[in-house]
């Protein structure tokens, strides 16, 4: 494996990481992907589209907020880029207006987002050539897409994107274009990919490469689980959104109860759905079995989840279309060697593999989520091979490391390319320079 370099012992290239809000705590998977990407010996350089005023921030996040590129719309700095640039380069600059108002004019949210974000974008070009960045990889192809692209017209450094769930299922203006002119795109699971195929035809899907989640194997590891007979402990990591479907693991517990099975469920998140299940749960009868702890930092979910018997998550499709690609908690808790269960839905089944490596039951049905949660709890055995049969999976298929590799090989080509699509092949079939 080799790092991105202008040519062997030289200094690692800047590369440079697009996201629309930075220190979000639901996005684990942007931040430790940077410092995985950190530590095999990469330049990481972070632009946040907004930054987040988050009321918890995860500890391995505050060096990254500290070094980021934050810009405001309205400061100096940012008008002063716009000059820049039409001075500099007046037909790139328009050209790259013009394109992002047709291309996002038949969808009045994504335009007024567009007219914002063009700015943003004409700034970091800037500051991106200041720094010497040789490559520009954004998470999310909606607003972060639309910058990477943005920026990618204004300086000719080559983009790249990552694609995971509702930025490809439910809003997908401009979608094409983006992905036709990405030097490669990346996506969390093989549903996906076939989806975009289905969308685009084969000839997209040659750019697009497989890069499954990692999770750090030494951060989760397995806990010995501390069984007890008389409190069956239940754990759901997910920000309190409609889509994670917590009103109706709420409705199962309830069904549980009234069994008489003796439980804890506790709800690690936070969201805008909170009001919503404490009523609830106080309708219920449920206050001293379902409890809400809000978003909490990684050290703390992780000591969540070592103290639970299972791990449940029942996502669901909303009626927007808004759904999972494949819920990042779901990969931890198997890594922490901990049985799941969850839905079939898009990406998900590829992971929890039904009576293997966990539990898949129907969306929106709270009594088959009550039974399958009751199977493990009578059948302590069987939930054990479930847990041991997760953590091999992660294991093979789903190390930080090996995701950090992956990206560190196609970025490193790209770079030594300096052109556009079409270099996919060199996350498969690593050259004999990076293999060296």
């Amino acid at each position: 494996m080799s790092t991105p370099r202008t040519q062997r012992g030289a200094s690692p290239v800047p590369i440079a990481y697009l996201m629309s809000r930075f220190p979000k705590l639901t996005e684990t998977f942007i931040l430790y992907e940077m410092i995985e990407l950190q530590r095999q010996g990469a330049r990481i350089n972070i632009f946040p589209l907004v930054r987040e005023k988050a009321a918890v921030v995860h500890p391995d996040a505050v060096p990254l907020v500290q070094s980021a590129h934050y810009a405001a719309l309205s400061s100096a700095k940012v008008w002063a880029s716009q000059w820049y640039w039409l001075y500099r380069a007046p037909h790139r600059y328009a050209a790259a207006w013009v394109r992002a108002i047709l291309g996002n004019i038949t969808s009045p949210k994504f335009l007024v987002r567009a007219l914002a974000t063009v700015p943003l974008a004409a700034h970091f070009a800037r500051e991106m050539q200041r720094l010497g960045v040789k490559h520009i990889h954004a998470h999310w192809v909606t607003h972060s897409g639309l910058a990477a692209y943005i920026a990618s017209r204004l300086t000719g450094i080559p983009y790249s994107l990552t694609g995971h769930a509702h930025d490809i299922f439910v809003n997908r203006t401009m979608l094409r274009e983006k992905l036709q002119h990405a030097a490669f795109v990346i996506t969390i699971s093989d549903y996906n990919r076939r989806y975009l195929s289905e969308l685009y035809g084969p000839d997209m899907t040659r750019n697009i490469v497989i890069a499954r989640y990692g999770v750090d194997l030494q951060r989760f590891k397995p806990k010995p689980r501390v069984r007890n007979p008389k409190l069956f402990s239940i754990v759901c990591v997910a920000a309190l959104e409609l889509r994670k479907g917590h009103r109706y693991l709420v409705d199962a517990c309830s069904i549980l109860k009234q069994r008489g099975i003796p439980f804890r469920c506790t709800l690690v998140g936070e969201g805008e759905q909170r009001r919503a299940l404490e009523a609830q749960i106080a309708e219920l009868g449920l206050t001293n079995e379902v409890v809400l702890v809000g978003g909490q930092t990684q050290p703390r979910v992780r000591k969540f989840v070592a103290a639970a018997d299972v791990f449940a998550m029942q996502s669901i499709t909303t009626p927007d279309g808004k759904t999972e690609g494949m819920p990042l908690a779901l990969l931890e808790a198997m890594a922490m060697q901990r049985p799941v269960i969850s839905t079939p839905l898009r990406g998900i089944p590829e992971l929890v593999r039904h009576e293997s490596t966990g539990l898949l039951v129907n969306e929106k049905d709270p009594k088959a989520l009550a039974a399958a949660l009751e199977r493990l709890y009578h059948d302590q055995d069987f939930a054990d091979r479930l847990a041991h049969a997760g953590r091999k999976l992660i294991e093979t298929e789903h190390s930080l490391q090996k995701n950090g590799e992956t990206l560190l090989r196609l970025f490193a080509h790209s770079i030594r390319s300096q052109t556009g699509p079409r270099l996919a092949a060199a996350a498969a079939v690593p050259s004999a320079e990076t293999a060296a």
